[in-house]
């Protein structure tokens, strides 16, 4: 028992649990509410061209479900948040580019593209549109435009933009509202009905998305990538693409809404939160994930009326003050595993030290030794029992050669040496692993902070959420675990002495591609631990 080292435990515990986080990722069955098949009607049909059909309280289908696709204009939108291209084909994204962050490998050289159009391996779009009796516009009608550029002016808190669309006596005008300093816009669809029979309308919204299906553990991302609904009543749960087709979405709420996750950002479907709806997920050919929403009951329109009908989107970073503020619930798609309780409050702690600091890398470092102080007493413990054990080194080598390979005399003798100095073998680990949750949670805090995305800390690190393109946080790392070990009870046993001479050399491997905010994390956690150590040792030395 007095080979047992703590921080390398603590180490070890991390790792499996990140693989095991993955492999459940991978091949853990969605977990859903089951929703009785009476209280939900049917959920829209998408196998034509990706466009839905109405549930079964509508009579017909879109006359365009199965014609031809044409061919949009397109429109280009600036605003100080994004960069989008839409089309008159359907009056839809398609493509949004994220002003204040950049592409992967990219330098800061080009915007990250959140929506982008399909191209057969790749892509993630929105689509909206009415439904109804007669003929309404779809993702695959084509509208008109007035103008082909739009940018939010300085001093300007809004920009609209406007589709138009007439057919007989309907005529549809599809606007959509950015507004200034937010990821939320509006879409709205007002209705001008100028014959002389009333007319039902019911509204959709819906992302597509392409992806292929994750089967490896080993393939999966480090974090959630794929559908997600809340409704009040079911709460927030996950749909991952591997598992749509066995499982699809249908449900029907007042309020909720439907979102497509991704590694830092957000495409979100928001109904108004008095609008009943119908969500719904399905795969398509290629395979393209759908998931969306329909209002489950329809807007009448009176003969020479007008009415609106609304829909809302998120595009945009998963900034949890941003998702709080955007929806109920919409927070919750910043994963932190099951140890959301300890990374919330830790990520609260975070941004403002922050906020205090302005620099993240400064704020990982306070928050470390903010940890530290916080588990001082436990680790002083463990040190104390550390130190203790390396000075019953000597009398433990008699021990083994007394016995040489009668083992089990060796552990008799071992544990009444315990005993006679009342010493407890574990009192070294135990406090260590107390602290492992915080580790864990502190982790995926990291992992899945925005903030982080593009964030700089100084010199030659210029992106916390990227791995440190000279590995030197990595090489420190290994450094520092060398040291740790140098300040711990001597290894007798061969094999063990062994394993503790190639860890460091593992874990400098292992954190070479850990984004540099979390190496930076255990690269001050080390040394505090170190100098802590050397401290309690020094101590009890004198005393």
């Amino acid at each position: 028992m007095n080979n047992l080292r703590p921080a390398l435990y603590a180490l070890l515990a991390l790792i499996l649990f990140l693989l095991w986080s993955d492999w459940q990722r991978a091949n853990a069955p969605a977990v859903r509410p089951a929703v009785t098949a009476t209280s939900v009607p049917a959920a829209p049909s998408t196998r034509h061209a990706g466009t839905p059909s109405p549930s079964s309280s509508v009579a017909v289908a879109p006359p365009s479900a199965l014609a031809p696709v044409a061919t949009g204009e397109k429109v280009f939108v600036k605003t100080d948040t994004m960069v989008a291209t839409l089309t008159t084909r359907g009056g839809d994204f398609t493509s949004v580019l994220m002003r204040h962050y950049f592409a992967d490998k990219s330098h800061g050289k080009r915007l990250y593209p959140l929506l982008r159009p399909m191209d057969g391996t790749q892509g993630f779009v929105n689509q909206s549109g009415l439904l109804g009796h007669s003929r309404y516009p779809n993702q695959n009608t084509l509208y008109t435009v007035a103008h082909t550029h739009y940018q939010l002016q300085s001093g300007k808190q809004h920009l609209r933009l406007s589709f138009h669309w007439v057919h007989g006596s309907v005529q549809v005008t599809k606007t959509y509202i950015f507004t200034r300093g937010s990821y939320l816009v509006d879409v709205h669809y007002t209705v001008h009905n100028l014959g002389h029979q009333a007319r039902s309308v019911y509204l959709y919204n819906q992302f597509v998305h392409v992806s292929a299906p994750k089967t490896k553990f080993y393939d999966s991302e480090p974090v959630y990538i794929g559908a997600a609904v809340y409704t009040p009543a079911t709460k927030y749960h996950q749909i991952p693409f591997a598992d749509m087709t066995k499982h699809p979405l249908h449900e029907q709420s007042a309020g909720g809404w439907v979102a497509i996750s991704q590694h830092y950002f957000l495409g979100a479907a928001l109904p108004p939160p008095e609008t009943a709806a119908l969500f719904y997920s399905e795969v398509l050919p290629g395979p393209r994930y759908l998931v969306g929403y329909k209002t489950a009951h329809p807007v009448i329109v009176a003969p020479g009326a007008t009415e609106t009908l609304a829909t809302r989107l998120f595009l945009g970073p998963k900034t949890p003050a941003l998702l709080q503020a955007a929806a109920p619930g919409l927070r919750l798609t910043v994963d932190y595993g099951w140890l959301t309780v300890l990374a919330q409050p830790l990520y609260a702690v975070l941004a403002h030290l922050q906020g205090l600091t302005g620099n993240w890398g400064v704020a990982i470092i306070l928050l470390t030794v903010l940890i530290k102080l916080i588990f001082f007493p436990l680790s002083a413990t463990s040190f104390k029992s550390m130190a203790r054990m390396r000075k019953l080194q000597p009398r433990m080598a008699a021990l083994k050669k007394q016995h040489g390979k009668d083992k089990g005399a060796l552990q008799k003798a071992t544990m009444e040496l315990y005993k006679q100095e009342k010493m407890n073998p574990l009192g070294g680990c135990l406090p260590m692993v107390v602290q492992i949750p915080v580790f864990i949670a502190l982790y995926w805090v990291l992992l899945d902070s925005v903030a982080l995305r593009d964030a700089p800390f100084m010199l030659w690190i210029h992106n916390l959420a990227a791995p440190d393109p000279y590995f030197v946080l990595p090489i420190l790392m290994g450094v520092s675990m060398v040291f740790q070990q140098l300040l711990n009870p001597a290894v007798m046993d061969p094999t063990q002495r062994k394993v503790m001479m190639i860890m460091p050399v593992v874990f400098t491997i292992f954190f070479l591609f850990f984004p540099a905010g979390l190496v930076l994390y255990w690269v001050v956690n080390n040394i505090l631990s170190i100098l802590q150590q050397w401290w309690v040792m020094a101590r009890m030395e004198k005393a």
